[in-house]
C-alpha cells in the first residue's frame, strides 16, 4: 500500500485493453468511413485547441464536432451529428463485447479495490455501455466523460472534475493512461500523479511531464501500488 496516493482513475481506451485489439475489428468500418474518421479526427484535436482559452466548461459539444466535422467534409451538420452518433457513438460498442482487457487488468482492479483505494474514470468517449460489455463496471466510485464535462483532455477542467467526485485532493489520485499529451500532461496540470502504460506500439517520449510510473505488464502496476 501506498500512503501518498488514495485513489487511482484509469483512462479507458488503449488503457485498460489495446487498442489494436478494437482496431483490428473496425477494419472494414475504417475502409468504409475513412473520410469521415479522418475529419471527425481533425475536428476533435480543433476543438482542444480551442477549449484551451475557455477556463470553463462549454455547452454544445456535440454540436461543435459536427459543425466543424461537417465543415472539412463540406456537408451539411445536423445528419452528419445524427450519422457519428449511429456510426461512431453507438455503432463501435457492440464490438467490445469480444474486445480482451489486458492480462491482469482485473485483478489488478480487484486488488486495488480490496486494498481500499477510491476508483475512478474518465474517459474522452461514453465509456459506460463499454464497461458493461467488458464486463468490469462493477469496479468504480466515479465514472466521468470528459466531453460531457465540457472539456476534452488534456485540458484541467475535466480531472478536476475527477478529483471533486472522488471526494479527493488531486495530489492523492494516481491516473493512469496510455497517452502522454492527453493523459499524463492532462493529470499533472492539476497534480495529480501518473502512471504510463506503454506497447510495443508506443513511440518513445521524452516529453515534460515525465509520468511518475511507466509500465507495460499489469503486474507491474500491482506491485506498484499493492506491494
Amino acid at each position: 500500500m501506498r500512503n501518498d496516493i488514495e485513489g487511482v482513475a484509469f483512462d479507458l481506451d488503449g488503457t485498460l485493453y489495446p487498442n489494436y485489439r478494437l482496431n483490428i475489428k473496425l477494419i472494414p468500418f475504417i475502409l468504409k468511413e475513412w473520410r469521415l474518421l479522418a475529419a471527425f479526427g481533425k475536428a476533435r484535436n480543433i476543438i482542444r485547441r480551442e477549449q484551451e482559452n475557455y477556463p470553463f466548461p462549454q455547452d454544445g459539444f456535440y454540436e461543435r464536432q459536427a459543425e466543424i466535422t461537417a465543415k472539412i467534409l463540406d456537408i451539411p451538420p445536423q445528419p452528419l451529428q445524427e450519422k457519428i452518433d449511429l456510426l461512431i457513438y453507438r455503432g463501435w460498442e457492440p464490438l467490445f463485447k469480444t474486445v480482451k482487457l489486458f492480462n491482469r487488468a482485473v485483478q489488478t482492479l480487484t486488488g486495488l479495490r480490496e486494498a481500499g483505494y477510491k476508483l475512478g474514470l474518465l474517459s474522452d468517449f461514453p465509456p459506460e455501455t463499454k464497461l458493461e460489455y467488458l464486463q468490469i463496471s462493477g469496479f468504480w466510485d466515479t465514472i466521468l466523460c470528459s466531453e460531457r464535462c465540457g472539456a476534452l483532455k488534456p485540458h484541467p477542467l475535466s480531472f478536476m472534475q475527477l478529483a471533486v467526485a472522488m471526494s479527493l485532493p488531486p495530489e492523492k489520485i494516481l491516473y493512469v493512461g496510455n497517452s502522454h499529451p492527453y493523459d499524463v500532461a492532462g493529470a499533472n496540470r492539476v497534480g495529480m500523479k501518473t502512471a504510463l502504460i506503454k506497447s510495443v506500439f508506443s513511440p518513445d517520449s521524452r516529453k515534460i511531464p515525465q509520468p511518475d510510473f511507466t509500465f507495460n505488464d499489469y503486474r507491474q502496476l500491482y506491485d506498484f501500488m499493492l506491494n
